[in-house]
């Protein structure tokens, strides 16, 4: 035994400075991304971690106060209620909604010829770059006689007097959720319309030879599955629109919106970081979005590697 352990090569002890060395080639060509990612990602980060521990008013230097930042914020800042109450809302509505509505109308667009699914393609996606939607939106809800809105409700007789729209605290949550889904056919609608293209035909054959008798079925079975990546792009780009809710609700709204109806998470960062110029505050709040924002992409994703079984 001795004298076959002798003969036999000795394993090398594993090193992982060899190892990177060894894929040099791979490390050197995703050097440019990785340093980037970095820089604009990563450590802008760390960065607001680490000043929402401190007092920082952009003149002097930060100044560490510990959890005093986090304490203001969950137990002394109404308003940071009322804008946290409206976020989850606005996830809680808009991102399944609009997720569904993605995929929903990227498998029937799908369907039709390459020119035809194109143009459709064109037409949904539309909406969430155009620079004049809220001009669009101004409008339709403008609070005389002359707004759009006003103006058929009128005409209609469902109403006697124009409706000051954002000007009224309790149409101001439903319009905001209505624009919003109106502008969710973004990117995950774009990564849907081309995950349903990687699918592979015969895949469908195969299912109806086990069983598969309809469109559900082959959805449910086949389609989904096969698109499991485009599905979690979709999901994390849907769900950091939702709790990203900031300029719809500003242009339409204003900030700050009457009592509150309107504020956002996001529209209260903006308020202590842009105007206040607290950026320790700010950074606190900046760092429970992006907890809510972490927390709820795992939860989501967990639920969508569940699709198929």
């Amino acid at each position: 035994m001795s004298q076959l352990s002798k003969a036999l090569p000795k394993a090398k002890p594993y090193s992982l400075r060899s190892e990177i060395w060894k894929s040099r080639s791979s490390y050197l060509l995703i050097a440019p991304y990785f340093i980037l990612f970095f820089l604009f990602t990563v450590l802008p980060v760390l960065m607001s971690i680490y000043l929402s521990f401190t007092y920082f008013n952009m003149l002097e230097m930060p100044r560490f106060v510990g959890w005093q930042n986090y304490v203001k914020l969950l137990l002394e800042d109404d308003i940071f209620v009322i804008s946290l109450r409206n976020t989850l809302l606005f996830a809680v509505v808009t991102g399944p909604v609009s997720y569904m509505l993605c995929l929903l109308f990227a498998w029937i667009i799908n369907e039709f010829q390459p020119k035809v699914r194109a143009l459709l393609t064109l037409v949904f996606y539309a909406p969430s770059i155009c620079g004049n939607a809220y001009m669009v939106w101004n409008l339709i809800l403008t609070g005389d006689r002359y707004g759009y809105l006003n103006g058929l409700l009128l005409r209609l007789k469902f109403i006697n007097e124009p409706i000051l729209w954002m000007q009224t605290e309790k149409f101001v949550m439903p319009v905001l959720i209505v624009v919003q889904l109106w502008l969710s056919l973004g990117t995950g609608f774009l990564s849907f319309i081309a995950g349903l293209q990687t699918v592979d035909k015969g895949m469908y054959e195969a299912a109806a030879i086990d069983g598969v008798r309809n469109r559900w079925q082959e959805l449910w079975f086949v389609t989904l599955p096969a698109m499991k990546p485009q599905l979690l792009f979709g999901a994390v780009m849907q769900i950091t629109q939702s709790f990203a809710v900031a300029d719809i609700s500003i242009y339409l709204a204003g900030n700050p919106s009457v009592n509150y109806a309107g504020a956002t998470v996001v529209t209260h960062l903006l308020d202590y970081g842009s105007t206040r110029l607290d950026m320790g505050y700010a950074s606190a709040i900046a760092t429970i979005l992006f907890l809510l924002m972490v927390g709820t992409n795992k939860l989501v994703q967990k639920i969508l590697r569940r699709v198929g079984e």
